[in-house]
């Protein structure tokens, strides 16, 4: 068998879906230039984390920064190949076509939140900034009845989509390409968290030279016009 024909395993990695779309372009512009398959697993953040925690063959993992630090303490990813990849902010959502609220400053947005029927946001990092964001403004119990949580790997886009959700909060690389919706804008800058995303090598690879080399092009310039295409900043 010649090197030419010879098959080359795939890289296999997983990531939340706030990942899913950048990876995947990635993903595949690494296979063209350099010859190694990458296979990528989307999920929401918290099965991946408990994916990899459970030991499953993954080379490498991407998930937001303090899920990657929980999985080194734990032992299930190699620190020091941890890699900051891209830095996404929060934004909002409503059905396309419907009525666009005012969302411009943090006083619009928190009267935008009490009129609105019904406020969804995901089980990942942004979804626990909204949540702490309500605490602060002194509304959660207020709009209590009204909140929904997407269910992990669901995004909040589609309960938006669906109409069971009127005003939706995500990341913006969740919600940008999702047909049925409109994103309004991204949270005003005063209340704004951006997400940083990180990759590390898993300790239950076999294939941790290939992991990293695909790492190293992630975090390179090359990467960095997929990841505003899909509405994120390189790291």
């Amino acid at each position: 068998m010649t090197l030419e024909s010879r098959e080359v395993d795939a890289i296999m990695g997983i990531c939340s879906m706030a990942m899913r779309h950048v990876l995947a372009e990635l993903g595949a512009a690494y296979e063209r230039q350099a010859g190694q398959p990458v296979d990528i697993v989307s999920v929401g953040g918290i099965d991946a984390a408990r994916r990899v925690d459970n030991g499953e063959a993954f080379d490498f993992v991407v998930l937001a920064d303090d899920a990657i630090e929980r999985l080194a303490s734990a032992g299930c990813v190699d620190p020091k190949s941890r890699t900051d990849l891209a830095r996404s902010a929060v934004a909002i959502a409503v059905a396309a076509g419907a009525k666009r609220p005012d969302v411009s400053s943090e006083s619009a947005l928190r009267d935008a939140v009490l009129r609105a029927r019904s406020i969804g946001y995901s089980t990942g990092p942004s979804g626990a900034h909204i949540v702490r964001l309500f605490e602060r403004w002194g509304i959660a119990e207020t709009i209590a009845s009204h909140i929904v949580q997407a269910p992990p790997g669901i995004p909040v886009g589609t309960l938006v989509a669906q109409g069971d959700v009127e005003l939706g909060f995500q990341q913006l690389s969740e919600l940008m390409h999702l047909p049925g919706i409109e994103v309004i804008g991204v949270l005003p800058a005063e209340i704004q968290v951006a997400t940083v995303f990180s990759a590390a090598v898993c300790t239950a690879s076999k294939s941790r030279a290939a992991a990293k080399a695909l790492l190293s092009f992630l975090a390179s310039p090359e990467a960095d016009a997929a990841k505003r295409h899909h509405g994120m900043e390189p790291a």
